[in-house]
């Protein structure tokens, strides 16, 4: 995958830990570290930062609410690679649960001697999860993830084996909860316990476990042989239409004209019109799966191709349909200017919802399709 590799921030004011924490900003990894906290250990949390999670720019606010040291960890790449396959597969949409946690596991688990750490931590909950909280998967993530005996689910520590941990007495066991099931009423106590009162909202915050970002995502999967962080950021930018391999992605608003501006590569293709106000669109060009039609050129688009996305991109132009409108008779056209690399050149075409390549969204019935054929 195409993307900056992975990389952490130094170690925080120079300060070793004794624990490692898998660290969201949601409650549960809160209240994970916070646990371990009252018991004078030191704990840094891991924020994990993918192409579909992560908010590093809150570090600063989670230190200054809830007093919890945290790092950026950035795993775009590597997360990118298991994405495409999963060994243990997706969840109801395209979160691949499991292996996710195997992976932030496995990473951080190299990171232990880099900040001094000797275990890790997360806030997993037993039974909280259908996929991936299970105490057959919590086996299982632990197992793959080569940390068997380094790992201390704090949260249902009552519920699960003795670790290492607790036997030495670094952890004292029995003042660690005994937290399981999807209910939030144990965390709630144990948070107003700590008197955090800015509580965050349950949601797990990932993009792949929601329906419509997963459908945007899905053709990036099936179609480009390399994908990489910025694709699937373009993927939120505006509307997305799919013609076969062909990617339209065309702006809302002026903020997503320039966002899609500046998402831009030297291989993009701009479309706009030339004298009247409108979207922006941009074609994306890139290396297709083994596979796709040689007829379908995303790594070249043919004038066909750009003449028809001009069109359709051109109706969402009311001033654009107007004139068109008020012309049939002589089949008007509207210019429209199509720039690739330092090249830019002009199309005139008649604005047209419905064209020849019959450019569509993805739809969340194309992913629930797709699993089933995998």
């Amino acid at each position: 995958m195409h993307d900056a590799a992975s990389h952490t921030s130094p170690p925080v004011n120079g300060q070793t830990y004794q624990a490692l924490a898998l660290f969201s900003g949601g409650l549960d990894s809160i209240l994970a570290i916070r646990v371990l906290q009252e018991q004078g250990l030191r704990v840094l949390g891991l924020h994990f930062v993918s192409p579909f999670f992560g908010k590093p720019h809150l570090i600063k606010h989670w230190r200054a609410t809830y007093g919890i040291e945290a790092v950026a960890v950035d795993i775009r790449r590597s997360y990118l690679d298991m994405l495409t396959s999963p060994t243990h597969g997706y969840g109801k949409h395209l979160n691949p649960c499991v292996d996710c946690k195997i992976l932030m596991l496995a990473h951080a688990r190299t990171l232990l001697p880099k900040y001094g750490a000797s275990f890790l931590v997360t806030g997993e909950v037993l039974g909280q999860r259908p996929m991936s909280q299970r105490a057959d998967a919590l086996n299982l993530i632990r197992k793959n993830a080569g940390v068997k005996d380094i790992l201390l689910r704090p949260l249902s520590a009552q519920k699960l084996g003795v670790t290492p941990m607790e036997e030495s007495g670094l952890v004292n066991r029995a003042l660690l909860p005994s937290i399981w099931g999807r209910g939030r009423k144990d965390q709630l106590a144990l948070a107003a316990h700590f008197g955090i009162t800015d509580i965050p909202t349950p949601a797990g915050g990932c993009n792949l476990a929601e329906a419509e970002a997963s459908a945007r995502y899905l053709p990036i999967l099936k179609n480009l042989a390399d994908p990489g962080p910025r694709d699937f950021s373009l993927s939120h930018l505006g509307r997305q239409y799919w013609a076969g391999a062909y990617w339209l992605s065309i702006g809302r608003s002026q903020q997503n004209n320039e966002a899609l501006e500046a998402a831009c590569t030297p291989t993009d293709i701009l479309l706009r019109l030339r004298d009247l106000p409108g979207p922006l669109a941009l074609g994306r060009q890139y290396a297709p799966v083994a596979g796709v039609d040689p007829a379908q050129s995303p790594q070249a688009w043919p004038d066909a191709v750009l003449a028809d996305a001009c069109a359709f991109a051109a109706s969402y132009s009311p001033k654009a349909r107007a004139l068109a409108e008020a012309d049939r008779s002589t089949s008007a056209t509207i210019p429209m200017l199509v720039r690739r690399g330092d090249t830019t050149t002009e199309i005139s075409v008649t604005p047209a919802r419905q064209t020849g390549l019959n450019w569509a969204e993805p739809k969340p019935a194309a992913l629930t399709a797709w699993k089933k054929r995998s």
